[in-house]
């Protein structure tokens, strides 16, 4: 059986889109009567709490707060409206490329899974993008309460596919010690430089685009 292949989301499929992240976070400001910078700072040092639980418009409400804010209903929800729209576009950016790397993998039977450190309105957009059908399971830190690398959301992956980590490969960026927390629970690790080279120590197998990774599937690979 061929290998089940789990895929990172932002940097690895996607481009991460961050300048355009803080660019409507400032916009969001705005709208609920906040200084964007401030917001933006925000954003920034309570990305743990918002991608495992906190959803669009509890992390407008709040933060805003934070800031001496004292935004109306109608005000958080269309600053939440404008953040889910920018992960329905950022989801919409997959390149051309990308989708034949997964419909390559899929012809060559395997089965295909995500872990996605991600906000709440992400996975809400998730299911509505060309790349869904392509996953036979997608598991994100918003829903399950767990980020890498902590090796339980690798293993709930695993588990929904019906397989053991150590059959499993991931593919990743590197981004919040991914590629170490997937190594730990005996995956074989993958990392992709193609959008972003996020974790330059790691000093395991790399690809400089995702286009080599079917081919390389295709010869034994372990470790």
């Amino acid at each position: 059986m061929p290998r089940p292949v789990i895929f990172d989301l932002f940097h690895t499929l996607v481009p991460g889109g961050d300048p355009e992240r803080d660019r409507v976070v400032g916009e969001m400001a705005l709208m609920v009567g906040v200084e964007p910078a401030a917001l933006v700072e925000a954003y920034h040092a309570t990305w743990r709490d918002r991608m495992t639980g906190w959803d669009a418009a509890e992390t407008v409400r709040i933060l805003a707060r934070r800031l001496g804010g004292t935004p109306s209903e109608e005000q958080v929800t269309r600053a939440a409206a404008h953040r889910r729209e920018l992960a329905r576009r950022l989801l919409s950016g997959v390149p051309p490329e990308t989708v034949a790397v997964l419909d390559a993998l899929r012809a060559d039977g395997h089965p295909i899974g995500l872990v996605s450190n991600a906000t709440a309105e992400t996975a809400e957009a998730w299911p509505s993008t060309d790349l869904a059908r392509r996953f036979d399971v997608a598991v994100f830190s918003s829903d399950v309460g767990l980020a890498k690398p902590d090796p339980a959301i690798y293993r709930l992956a695993a588990e929904r596919l019906g397989v053991a980590p150590t059959d499993c490969v991931f593919v990743g960026d590197g981004a919040d010690g991914e590629l170490a927390g997937a190594a730990a629970v005996g995956m074989t690790v993958v990392r992709t430089t193609e959008h972003n080279d996020s974790d330059p120590a790691w000093v395991g197998r790399a690809l400089t685009a995702l286009g080599e990774l079917p081919a390389l599937l295709r010869e034994p690979i372990s470790g």
